[in-house]
């Protein structure tokens, strides 16, 4: 007991002190209060058979008789499998490249030429998914640019778009061209960070341009790459919708139906409420598991993790 009166004594004590920082994130506060935990109380959706008619209290109890419908359904492995594919494929090819970004960008020596490059490479982050989509379908299409270089080679050409292969490589590839220059601006503010001294003491020693990178500027972000590396594998199963599901038809869809396009089509096409909301849950309990696991595995095998 003694011990909580300490820990209020010290709270109180804390909140006097800095009333004005503890101002200062109510907002914050009360938006993930708001937006992230009260919902939470809808999650029991995926355990009733809900009606929006009688409302969640009122709609039967059906246990987790949702969950055991998806796992027997035969799309089930189809949409997992998929998922993974293309988050693992993201992951691995797109993981490394905000990272050579900005070490590439980082060697630069013209000023001005280096906060041009910066700012074209962040540009396709700010571009709408909508813009993004519309410009790979003209450029894949039968009478776009692919097309148009191909006829110029003399070879055959087909839509890209069409072929469940093609379409998961330019998904990802697409994806890394637009996030790379965003990935990478947290890189730039900790290389800016690098003392020069230790640049230029290894400069006299002898020390060769890329030495430098692999023992100074390496180093210097490998704490913030694994921390990177956890969030992006605690999302792993959370390949967003919106992308994929505009460049969906139907002769790519035994590749492109993922999770997430899955959840949409059957809760707010579907109706399928109860079914949507179960398949979500396990969406968000395997991410969960995935963050601690990472996590866990990051704080053994070295002295940086999220907690």
């Amino acid at each position: 007991m003694a011990a909580f009166k300490n820990v209020g004594r010290n709270l109180k004590e804390d909140l006097r002190r800095n009333y004005q920082l503890y101002i200062i994130f109510l907002p914050a506060l009360a938006y993930f209060i708001i937006f992230h935990y009260l919902p939470m109380y809808g999650v029991q959706i995926a355990f009733r058979n809900y009606l929006p008619a009688r409302g969640i209290w009122g709609s039967e109890w059906w246990g987790m008789y949702h969950f055991e419908r998806f796992f027997r359904s035969y799309n089930s492995t189809t949409v997992i499998l998929n998922t993974l594919k293309i988050s693992l494929l993201s992951l691995v090819l797109g993981f490394p490249c905000p990272v050579i970004l900005a070490l590439l960008i980082n060697e630069l020596r013209f000023k001005r030429f280096q906060k041009s490059l910066q700012m074209i490479s962040y540009a396709p982050h700010f571009v709408s998914t909508v813009a993004i989509v519309g410009m790979i379908t003209i450029m894949f299409s039968n009478q776009g640019l692919v097309s148009a270089v191909a006829r110029r080679l003399g070879l055959p050409y087909t839509n890209l778009l069409i072929s469940p292969t093609s379409f998961v490589w330019i998904y990802v590839l697409s994806g890394i061209w637009q996030g790379m220059g965003w990935g990478s601006v947290i890189y730039f503010s900790v290389l800016a960070g690098i003392d020069v001294s230790m640049h230029e003491a290894a400069y006299i020693d002898g020390a060769t341009k890329m030495q430098r990178i692999l023992y100074i500027d390496l180093p210097s972000i490998a704490p913030t790459m694994v921390i990177m590396l956890i969030l992006n594998c605690g999302s792993i199963m959370s390949v967003g919708y919106e992308k994929i599901y505009l460049m969906q038809n139907p002769l790519n869809l035994s590749a492109s139906e993922i999770i997430s396009t899955y959840v949409y089509k059957m809760g707010l096409i579907n109706s399928d409420f109860s079914y949507s909301a179960a398949i979500g849950l396990f969406n968000s309990v395997v991410n969960l598991v995935l963050l601690v696991l990472v996590n866990t595995i990051a704080r053994k095998i070295s002295d940086n993790s999220l907690w």
